[in-house]
């Protein structure tokens, strides 16, 4: 059985559009469907602009779908969940943002962040338990002095460590990593990378990986969705898409980035 299922999700915005201003609608994500396998790695992969993070967000529940269902381990996630479920759902499945800083409070220290998740999720009366802070943080590599420092005294890759960090606080089942790597150099952005895989081995994650470049794809994921304009255009296994793409935009991507050094990887 699938934990993620998503099923004709769409997403359209309202826009004026002549001299008039007439109202348009202008569909972002057009009926993207797919599924994760508990334990397995979906990348998400197109251009930027193709709506991949849309799709994310819909799926963290962020913004509401136009249409169609998205089940978290065979439970609507969008229609019909009262708040108490959602809020369950939501230490489920946690996401990692592309920019580390700006996901980041910069008026809080590192040890108020990662307790942040902890002060919301006991106010529904669940009794999550807390982890130790220093634990987690060994975790993703970072030893307790960072706790009573703050995000601008850090650089990006430690930035994405804490951001991770803060997304395992919970210990959800599913990931959705929006770009993690992207605004990181190509060193330090490998290393995020190897800390990920070793992170779901360790705690058999479920990870939704979004990106616009194949050979991070390729490292991580055990299935590739295409996405472009909004649409699915090909899916399939990793080394199908990777070794026979059916698409010529799929060919493109693959053009398009070069393979990352094995020694970075």
């Amino acid at each position: 059985m699938a934990l993620l299922e998503v099923n004709q999700l769409t997403k359209n915005y309202a826009r004026r559009s002549g001299w008039l201003g007439a109202h348009q609608e202008k569909c972002v994500v057009d009926r993207v469907s797919f599924s994760i396998v508990r334990g397995e790695t979906l990348g998400l992969v197109g251009e930027s602009g193709s709506g991949k993070s849309t799709v994310a967000r819909m799926i963290l529940g962020l913004i509401p779908p136009s249409s169609g269902t998205v089940s978290f381990a065979g439970e609507e996630v969008i229609h019909g969940a009262s708040n108490a479920s959602l809020r369950t759902l939501r230490r489920r499945m946690q996401p990692v943002f592309q920019d580390p800083f700006a996901a980041l409070n910069p008026r809080m220290t590192v040890a108020e962040i990662i307790a942040e998740p902890f002060r919301i999720h006991r106010h529904d009366g669940s009794g999550v338990p807390a982890e130790n802070p220093r634990a987690l943080l060994a975790e993703v590599g970072l030893d307790e002095s960072a706790l009573p420092r703050y995000p601008h005294e850090f650089s990006g890759g430690q930035r994405q460590r804490i951001n991770i960090a803060r997304a395992l606080a919970l210990r959800p089942e599913l990931l959705v990593l929006d770009e993690p790597v992207s605004a990181l150099d190509v060193s330090v952005g490998a290393q995020i990378m190897n800390l990920l895989r070793h992170l779901q081995q360790t705690f058999q994650l479920t990870y939704l990986f979004i990106s616009h470049s194949m050979p991070l794809v390729r490292y991580l994921a055990t299935g590739i969705v295409v996405m472009r304009s909004g649409k699915v255009v090909e899916a399939g296994t990793c080394e199908q898409i990777c070794q026979f793409p059916g698409e010529p935009y799929t060919k493109a991507l693959l053009e398009a980035t070069p393979e990352l050094p094995a020694a970075d990887m």
